[in-house]
């Protein structure tokens, strides 16, 4: 496993290479695997990966076979391949990178070499086609236009929001950021949305120049918050085909009740187009979601939350759900960016409150500049301690924290994924 590991981030070209030419040329050597597939194609800023869990869950219930590709991973890399909601085991793992070998070395010999994500992805589909999924559901990387998943012709696509973020890629602005993640709409494939202002207008104008048929939300469709506390919520999602029953949700959060009114009205046009799911699927599916990383309570006196969010948006969704869930008792933050985010934006939405933030570092090379959140945090908050360990930060939060604290770790699902230790031992 970690030699294959290794051969991978040997193999690949660094960083991030907009384009599908590489991706084609991989697929093409491997048979177009992808051409055998059917698949749900997620992408959007905030909650595509929520959105992808729905969907799988909802299509489980309703007993096909599904395939999942979700980046980046939390515990294990193994978590990115799934299928009917199972990681691939090691030995499998290893068995695809042993495929795709003669075929990266004999591309790199001709002067191509992919990108990690490109080659995930071919693994992925290889994955899914040997293990004849009846679905794949597929979560973009980043952006949506020149993502290596783009090379696929979807049942039905899915664009969650727009918001900023990735912008040295995808522009710093609204519009540009919108014209990349609507470059997912094909032909003819209808498209759910919760796009709003001026990013959906250019959604809109994509899918009518595609003549895509397209669903918004809050226009065709929209949901209604029955209950939402701790041990869950329930909504009602009403749209062009009625109402639903009360659906229970176990994911926490009204941006999750945003995402999974999306996942209802995705399944709605499935059935429509003749899958085979009922309501039964939809609501046993919604409640079985889990998505571990968002909004995540490990345990409580003090309560321990673990939450990914890594931009303007995701922050401000945390927040107010801390604000609903959590009104009393002191707040302590651990907070851990890269270097390449909205960090200060960030910080002036999640800091204003708490009592005490340590300032940490997430794993990887993006993060060499990870001392700057504190003087940020310095301005809102009169106690911050730097550490730079994660595990170590963490348990200095704990030890100040008292039983009828929150402390909330946050600000990067690297960071959260280092904290995610099997024992939970802090």
């Amino acid at each position: 496993m970690r030699e294959a590991l290794a051969y991978i981030q040997q193999v690949a070209a660094v960083g991030i290479k907009p384009g599908l030419e590489r991706i084609k040329a991989l697929l093409e050597r491997l048979g177009n695997p992808h051409r055998r597939l059917r698949f749900l194609h997620v992408g959007g800023t905030n909650g595509k990966g929520s959105v992808t869990a729905f969907l799988s869950f909802i299509l489980r219930a309703a007993g096909y076979r599904v395939g999942t590709f979700t980046s980046p991973h939390l515990r294990s890399y193994l978590e990115r391949f799934q299928l009917n909601g199972r990681p691939i085991g090691e030995r499998e793992f290893v068995w695809l990178v042993k495929e795709l070998y003669p075929h990266l070395e004999a591309l790199q010999r001709e002067g191509v070499r992919l990108t990690e994500f490109e080659i995930h992805t071919a693994l992925a589909f290889l994955l899914f086609a040997r293990a004849r999924a009846e679905v794949a559901v597929v979560e973009v990387g980043l952006g949506g236009r020149w993502d290596a998943t783009n090379v696929v012709l979807p049942e039905l696509a899915v664009i969650t929001n727009v918001a900023v973020d990735h912008t040295d890629y995808l522009g710093s602005d609204i519009t540009s950021i919108a014209w990349e993640k609507a470059g997912i709409i094909k032909a003819g494939v209808p498209v759910v949305t919760g796009a709003t202002g001026e990013a959906l207008g250019v959604v809109e104008g994509v899918a009518r120049e595609k003549g895509a048929p397209l669903y918004v939300q809050g226009r065709d469709f929209s949901f209604r918050e029955i209950a939402n506390d701790l041990t869950g919520q329930v909504i009602e999602v009403e749209g062009w085909w009625g109402r639903t029953p009360p659906l229970r949700l176990n994911l926490l959060g009204r941006h999750q009740q945003f995402n999974a009114a999306l996942a209802v009205a995705a399944a709605k046009l499935l059935e429509e187009r003749g899958w085979q799911i009922d309501k039964g699927a939809i609501k046993v599916g919604l409640y079985r979601t889990r998505w571990p990383g968002r909004l995540e309570i490990v345990f409580s006196q003090p309560t321990l939350i673990l939450d990914g969010a890594h931009n303007p948006a995701g922050a401000t969704a945390l927040r107010e759900a801390l604000d609903h869930y959590f009104p009393r008792g002191q707040r302590l933050l651990v907070l851990g960016m890269l270097d390449d985010k909205a960090r200060e934006d960030m910080v002036k939405i999640l800091v204003p409150g708490a009592s005490l933030v340590v300032v940490t570092r997430p794993p990887g090379p993006r993060s060499e500049d990870w001392r700057r959140v504190a003087d940020w945090a310095r301005q809102l908050c009169p106690q911050v301690y730097l550490v730079e360990e994660p595990q170590e930060a963490v348990s200095q939060a704990l030890r100040r924290a008292r039983p009828e604290d929150l402390v909330v770790v946050t600000g990067s699902l690297y960071l959260v994924g280092a904290l995610e230790p099997e024992d939970r031992g802090f």
